[in-house]
């Protein structure tokens, strides 16, 4: 089944740009001149996406604003020089359906993906954290060469990136055999592990694509770290019932959701669109 649906899990509170998430989503975080979630949407879309399901939260109005037309900015600009500025949210505006419901309250990434399933259906589909920004100048997008895995071997696909041993406490880690290059079967996921306790240094980042059969999985999963239904814990259920596969992909990641991150991405971005000029 050729996957048509992206789910957005925009609930968080974005405690760590305080005071500016406050009012602000942080997935509305502009890098240059788009926000954090367009990028995403951006990349589903080539991915050959174009229903969009976002669980979103209070304080969250501006991601649905901000995916409507707005009727007395266009008609301010028509017909002068900053009426181009528009022409990449328009053309996701007509290429996508974008829908909606609420997470009302934070148990989790599990659960943020759960509350999706109204949306979603009986369907594979992927799944983007906003947060995470990858690119891939010159080459597919992240989801997009994951799509080629899932078409391959009909399975729940993660992406996971190396990261230091003294940084894997931030992540869900993997272990597993190595089928083909870069494409590993799971054999064990763990969430947040001490560096002591992790199984590799293969963190899971912010891109899925699913099975639908993960809804069922999630439905069984008891709280875990943090108190929270964790999303590795409903697929090391399905790793160990049938199969998921981890994925180093091809690209470059960034933490959006921290600072640093964030200026990274930002400084990045900016040198790519001056050696355009």
């Amino acid at each position: 089944m050729k996957i048509r649906k992206c789910l957005f899990p925009a609930a968080g509170y974005g405690t760590r740009f305080l005071p500016v998430t406050k009012a602000m989503p942080k997935e509305m975080l502009p890098i240059l001149t788009k926000p954090l979630i367009q990028y995403g949407v951006e990349e589903a879309v080539e991915a050959g996406m174009n229903t969009m399901a976002i669980i979103t939260g209070r304080g969250k109005r501006a991601i649905e604003d901000h995916f409507d037309i707005s009727y007395e900015l266009e008609n301010q600009i028509k017909g002068t020089s900053k009426e181009h500025l528009l022409k990449e949210i328009r053309s996701l505006i007509t290429k996508c359906t974008f829908t909606y419901t609420r997470q009302v309250e934070m148990r989790g990434l599990g659960d943020a993906i759960l509350k999706g399933q109204a949306l979603i259906g009986r369907e594979p589909f992927g799944v983007i954290l906003a947060d995470d920004l990858c690119i891939n100048p010159g080459g597919d997008g992240v989801l997009k060469q994951m799509i080629a895995l899932n078409e391959k071997y009909r399975c729940s696909v993660v992406a996971i990136m190396e990261v230091p041993e003294d940084q894997v406490y931030k992540y869900g880690v993997i272990e597993g055999k190595e089928m083909e290059e870069n494409v590993f079967r799971v054999t064990n996921m763990v969430e947040k592990p001490d560096a002591s306790e992790a199984p590799s240094n293969l963190a899971i980042i912010g891109r899925y694509i699913l099975t639908p059969d993960v809804f069922d999985a999630i439905k069984q999963t008891k709280p875990g770290k943090n108190g929270e239904i964790q999303i590795t814990d409903a697929l090391l259920h399905l790793a160990n019932t049938g199969m998921v596969l981890a994925y180093k992909f091809d690209g470059k990641r960034f933490d959006c959701g921290s600072v640093e991150g964030y200026v990274e991405a930002t400084n990045h971005l900016h040198s790519l669109e001056e050696k355009k000029k």
